[in-house]
């Protein structure tokens, strides 16, 4: 089976091909980080018109890069949510037509779930059970995973997701957007030893999340030292940031028993994060699984392999074209 994939949830879009027996045959994105940088922050309604723009044309390139045509398709994904709304409803509304138009069944893929499953197109793929930590711009969350669909949600952020943070503190350090690439960079010329942010509740139990108030700390001490200390607050927040996912994760493989890892989302490609992941899951006799760099952002290869999957299952659309802002991971069902 052939799926052909398409990601619109916000300001990247992507077409992929997965093919059941050969794999990913071809992939391709289109970034609209220069179209929303002068605003410092994606502007909606531009994000929707530029998908319209760039799908299709980004489909005939993908089907010329896999040498393969319309009709070898057999069916159609597309991001259905979470998302901004008229940016899923491009994706839903193209791959819902040209399913139509093309005869095969069409499945509409909860974006996170795509992120959770991208380390699937890697060589040496997870196993089911394992626990995951889906870290996005705006997602933070701990999931245990036994099989597709089967997710039990363990602990999420109450109030900003990791990524978000990262943005929102880089902003406030006068870097450009996105942020958090920009923070962790500037991060790297940062002393560890000047500034010592709170871990926010890790002294407490449970696998919650919150990373607002380091926000706050970040404006509280760029107040007192001036922008001459924003490398080395830069520095103090991404290492709170990272400690904090890490003690929350090594608590979850605790809890859980369980001894694979998975992290995916923007935030996965974060190379302190990863190291510290890595450490921690060598020490808990436990292995950590991410996607590729180019897989940790929005990426139609993820929403291509998670629609294979539901529609290898049976499960697919009816005609009406659907899109979902909010949908919680954890009502999705299991294919049958």
């Amino acid at each position: 089976m052939l799926v052909l994939g398409i990601e619109t949830s916000c300001d990247e879009t992507g077409v992929a091909l997965y093919h059941g027996e050969r794999g990913l045959l071809a992939h391709v994105l289109h970034s609209q980080v220069q179209l929303h940088a002068e605003y410092g922050g994606v502007v909606p309604e531009l994000a929707s018109r530029d998908h319209v723009r760039r799908v299709l044309p980004l489909l005939e390139q993908c089907l010329s890069q896999a040498g393969v045509t319309r009709a070898d398709i057999d069916g159609v994904a597309y991001t259905a949510g979470p998302g901004l709304i008229g940016a899923l409803l491009v994706g839903a509304s193209v791959g819902r037509s040209l399913a139509f138009a093309w005869g095969v069944p069409a499945v509409g893929v909860h974006h996170m779930e795509g992120h959770l499953l991208a380390p699937m197109l890697e060589a040496e793929p997870p196993e089911f059970p394992f626990a995951a930590l889906l870290v996005s711009g705006g997602h933070t969350q701990l999931v245990r995973v036994d099989g597709v669909g089967r997710y039990t949600l363990l602990g999420e952020s109450l109030d900003d997701a990791a990524g978000e943070a990262f943005d929102k503190t880089a902003k406030l350090l006068g870097l450009g957007y996105p942020g958090g690439p920009a923070l962790a960079q500037l991060a790297q010329q940062g002393d560890p030893q000047r500034f010592a942010f709170p871990r926010p509740m890790t002294d407490r139990p449970g696998l919650d999340f919150s990373f607002s108030g380091l926000k706050t700390y970040a404006l509280t001490t760029l107040q007192q030292h001036g922008l001459e200390a924003s490398a080395d607050i830069a520095r103090a927040f991404e290492d709170a940031v990272v400690d904090t996912l890490a003690i929350k994760c090594r608590r979850v493989l605790k809890q859980t028993g369980l001894k694979r890892l998975v992290m995916a989302g923007g935030v996965s490609a974060n190379r302190r994060l990863r190291s510290k992941l890595a450490e921690i899951a060598a020490e808990e006799g436990a292995r950590v699984y991410y996607p590729r760099p180019e897989f940790c952002t929005d990426n139609g290869a993820m929403i291509a392999y998670a629609g294979y999957v539901r529609l290898h299952a049976g499960q697919h659309e009816p005609l009406a074209i659907r899109a979902q802002p909010r949908w919680p991971m954890e009502t999705l069902p299991a294919p049958r």
